[in-house]
């Protein structure tokens, strides 16, 4: 009889059906291994986490731990989520994990292949290395004069006694810092076309209205959600590259101090400098990573400090008194009631043992940075905003991380802790502040990071004296609502 001689033969549609069937249960078997989540179908799931993300997570808490899965439409298999300490090490500490691929989707056409975010291995180490030493040190304080004198300016535009959102005005701050002390942008006519063009780029990657075209466009295969985007990109591009064209060529390039600058008189390990399209995919990093979080940041920081008056009282004698112990605390203890970004994960490379778990080599794994931050075992009474813990003891290096962790820790951490710092101090010399509403913010999404929904709507009038502390509220009038109020 003759023998089959080839594949084809051999693989007859009884085999196909059986290694299909043997695939789809090896996938339930490594599913199987993840924690338990949410039952309900990913389109919900995804829905709960777009509308009330802070309620999503604590049910699951409740419902399943320290550790848990959920399903989102798109993915293949579940996302796993973790908040111990010991957990997120395990995951940080393990180099070889990489990005999860959604970030990748989302933030490649405007970050560009070469952004230090969105690098893997060894090219990632050596733009990180490259990139470090602005952001450290006495050059990173050389930055604080153009923080005071762009929170000053936007100070100065406020409207006497009349109701405003304070957000957007933060968002000004933090785009005229990055201007002046990332870019460096010194011709006047450009500076003001990127003030213009670079608003209409963060408020579209910021648009929730974008992440559902993006979601529609993949579900219904037309139509392309991104081509707004990709025309907003391309007119700031031409800017960018001008203005590096223009610092290539400036003979005083060694004497500016600004980061653009440092960036291009840098060298990679081989000598090697960075290329005009590197420089630019690094400058739109660092504009989309340090404008939208740190302004967010500020208005979370406000919103709490209104609320609590006798913490204001307390940061705004020990500002007046030249002291900064306080005000640092502020800075960490808003942070951690109110992270930025909730999400900072990995793509597991390997195998990973975590708190009697074994989750299998490709799972899409991330630390949960609320829960994290409000553990009671790290925390004692977590939902209080209570500066004064972070003066009594530090927590461990995994369980305060609203900047991520890991050798993907964001790179201006520092820089972005140091503007927060300085534009309260700003704030608290030359202004009093109100709120308006007797509601604490709740939250919102903005493509990654968690926003006050109204924007933190405040009412301000100028100080009488350097010395005269803002006015101290009723307590009980104004004392923040639990942990529901974000919800």
């Amino acid at each position: 009889m003759r023998q089959p001689n080839n594949n084809k033969e051999k693989r007859g549609p009884w085999f196909e059906r059986t290694h299909r069937l043997e695939s789809r249960c090896a996938t339930l078997s490594e599913v199987s291994a993840l924690p338990p989540g949410p039952t309900e179908s990913p389109t919900v799931q995804m829905m709960r986490w777009l509308v009330r993300p802070i309620a999503f997570m604590e049910s699951c808490r409740r419902r399943f731990g320290d550790q848990f899965s959920v399903s989102f439409p798109g993915f293949q298999r579940p996302m796993v989520l973790l908040s111990s300490p010991e957990s997120i090490r395990a995951l940080y500490t393990a180099h070889e994990h990489g990005l999860p691929p959604g970030r990748t989707i989302s933030l490649l056409p405007v970050m560009g292949p070469n952004s230090v975010l969105l690098l893997e291995g060894t090219e990632h180490l050596a733009r990180r290395k490259l990139m470090l030493p602005p952001f450290h040190g006495e050059r990173m304080r050389s930055y604080e004069s153009i923080m005071r004198a762009a929170t000053e300016h936007v100070i100065d535009t406020w409207p006497e006694g009349q109701p405003f959102a304070l957000h957007p005005h933060m968002q000004a701050i933090t785009l005229e810092v990055i201007l002046e002390a990332v870019f460096g942008v010194s011709d006047h006519a450009r500076a003001q076309r990127l003030r213009e063009r670079l608003p209409m780029l963060l408020g579209e990657t910021s648009s929730a209205a974008l992440q559902f075209r993006m979601m529609l466009a993949g579900r219904l295969g037309r139509g392309d959600p991104m081509a707004r985007l990709r025309e907003i990109v391309a007119s700031v591009d031409e800017l960018l590259f001008a203005e590096i064209a223009h610092r290539r060529s400036d003979p005083a390039l060694g004497e500016r101090e600004d980061i653009l600058s440092l960036l291009i008189a840098a060298r990679f390990q081989d000598g090697g400098e960075m290329s005009d399209r590197d420089l630019r995919d690094q400058l739109v990093t660092l504009l989309l990573a340090g404008h939208e979080t740190t302004a967010t940041g500020l208005a979370w920081a406000f919103d709490l400090l209104l609320r609590h008056p006798t913490t204001l009282a307390r940061l705004s004698a020990e500002v007046d008194a030249g002291e900064d112990a306080y005000l640092r605390a502020v800075v960490s203890e808003s942070l951690r009631l109110r992270p930025v970004v909730p999400l900072a994960g990995r793509r597991l490379a390997s195998e990973l043992e975590v708190d009697g778990l074994s989750l299998p080599a490709g799972t899409d794994v991330t630390p949960a940075i609320w829960l994290t931050h409000t553990r009671a075992d790290l925390y004692p009474e977590p939902y209080a905003f209570r500066p004064e813990r972070f003066l009594e003891a530090a927590p461990s290096g995994y369980g305060w991380i609203p900047f991520g962790g890991g050798i993907r820790r964001c790179l201006g951490a520092s820089f972005a802790e140091m503007e927060m710092r300085v534009v309260l101090e700003t704030v608290l010399r030359r202004s009093v502040l109100e709120p308006v509403s007797r509601r604490a913010e709740r939250v919102t999404r903005r493509n990654v990071t968690f926003s006050p929904r109204k924007g933190t709507i405040v009412r301000s009038r100028r100080r009488a004296g350097a010395s005269t502390a803002p006015a101290v509220h009723d307590a009980d009038a104004l004392r923040a609502e639990p942990v529901g109020a974000l919800r």
